[in-house]
């Protein structure tokens, strides 16, 4: 009897599973960029395509296979390495319908998840597993900011960079990719995929705090410490100065050992810049020639990557 009742739990799980999943088709794309493989696309908003940055070649040539197996034109609004998020607009669409995004704060390790996708023939493509690692906000190697560590335990097979993935109630969680981690598929989240979407659409790329500089850490002496007063016994030397670069410009120059930059101590790079937003007037405190000096420099756009 127990296997009896087990046998229906699993029947009605299946098809609740099945059910979420063709329900969410009408909402996934094949995206044709010039890869040998397409990638998966999210119709996020209304004439708008999320899919994986990674998989797009090249931006004109760019086309969505839809759940009928038709074909349509889209254009690349933008497009961020930094969280593999690229963003596309289509028009004259009208067969496809939009996701239903939720938070993946309630997430638990454990929880059954399904990645949705679409092969390259169009074809309804899904695989499953359960959510495998949570963490809080992180940083990927290309510097994209992420608002949570979401590792799901599934297998992206050929297409399925970019899909979506799905929680037990057929919502979206966020886009899948495997190209944010060595040997592991990574969900960026829906808030972080909103995030990167109004700055795609407003500037056509993410703007990155920019200094043009390039710098190391170094060690302070105790006596030029104790001489000027300070806290750190850390700062980072300048080791070269973009020569069209914001600090150039607001005189910054090479073997200045910089102290903090807007407040935040400067032994780490990644941790001095963390608080600086394009257009802020940063204020740098620096060590030149021995003595103490203070500069404002207006921080930049990082130049776009080609």
């Amino acid at each position: 009897m127990a296997s009896s009742v087990q046998s229906e739990h699993w029947a009605a799980l299946s098809l609740e599973l099945a059910m979420a999943t063709e329900s969410l088709s009408g909402s996934i794309v094949a995206v044709q960029s010039g890869h040998r493989l397409a990638a998966s696309g999210i119709h996020w908003r209304s004439r708008l395509i999320v899919t994986a940055n990674h998989m797009i070649r090249r931006s004109d040539e760019l086309s969505i296979t839809l759940p009928d197996h038709s074909s349509a034109p889209a254009t690349l609004v933008g497009r961020d390495p930094g969280t593999d998020v690229a963003l596309l607009k289509i028009e004259g669409v009208t067969a496809l319908s939009t996701v239903q995004t939720t938070s993946t704060a309630e997430l638990k390790v454990g929880h059954l998840v399904v990645a949705v996708g679409r092969s390259h023939l169009g074809d309804l493509a899904a695989s499953s597993g359960i959510v495998a690692r949570l963490g809080g906000p992180w940083r990927t190697w290309r510097g994209g900011q992420i608002d949570q560590l979401v590792r799901p335990d599934v297998t992206l097979y050929p297409g399925q960079a970019g899909s979506a993935l799905m929680n037990a109630r057929g919502q979206v969680l966020g886009m899948n990719t495997a190209a944010l981690a060595r040997m592991a598929t990574i969900t960026v989240p829906a808030i972080t995929v909103d995030r990167v979407l109004e700055e795609l659409l407003e500037h056509g790329h993410i703007r990155r705090p920019y200094l043009g500089l390039a710098m190391q850490t170094v060690s302070i002496p105790n006596d030029v410490r104790d001489r000027l007063k300070l806290e750190s016994a850390t700062g980072l030397l300048v080791m070269q100065v973009e020569a069209d670069g914001p600090a150039n410009r607001d005189g910054v120059m090479l073997g200045d050992v910089i102290i903090s930059i807007h407040g935040n101590a400067a032994g780490d790079v990644a941790d001095a810049l963390a608080g600086l937003r394009t257009g802020d007037q940063a204020k740098l405190i620096i060590v030149r020639g021995g003595e103490r000096r203070e500069l404002s420099v207006n921080v930049g756009d990082r130049p776009t990557q080609k």
